[in-house]
């Protein structure tokens, strides 16, 4: 039987992306700067995180404005949150192991 890491999906091996699609759940629309203050990170940080999700097909990032302002709202894809909730999967698999 193989061990559980090898269910781990890349996508999430970094803090700042478990803790976005943790935030992003299955249905969620944040704006980017709710993100930034709930995973106190910086633009950059985040920028990053949020482009290397949609990159791999696990959100989408949708621009517009609210007033003058520009804005981003982030969610989760289908595919992306399947794909989270196998590496938890794993994660639990891997601290279950005697």
């Amino acid at each position: 039987m193989k061990h559980p890491r090898h269910q781990l999906d890349d996508a999430f091996l970094t803090p700042i992306r478990l803790s976005l699609m943790a935030a992003l759940g299955p249905r969620n629309e944040i704006d980017f700067a709710t993100l930034k203050k709930l995973l106190e990170v910086e633009d950059s940080a985040l920028s990053k995180a949020i482009s290397y999700l949609v990159d791999a097909g696990y959100a989408k990032a949708l621009k517009g404005t609210v007033g003058n302002r520009p804005r981003t709202w982030v969610t989760s894809t289908a595919s992306g949150y399947r794909a989270y909730q196998q590496h938890l999967l794993a994660l639990r698999a891997i601290t279950e192991q005697a």
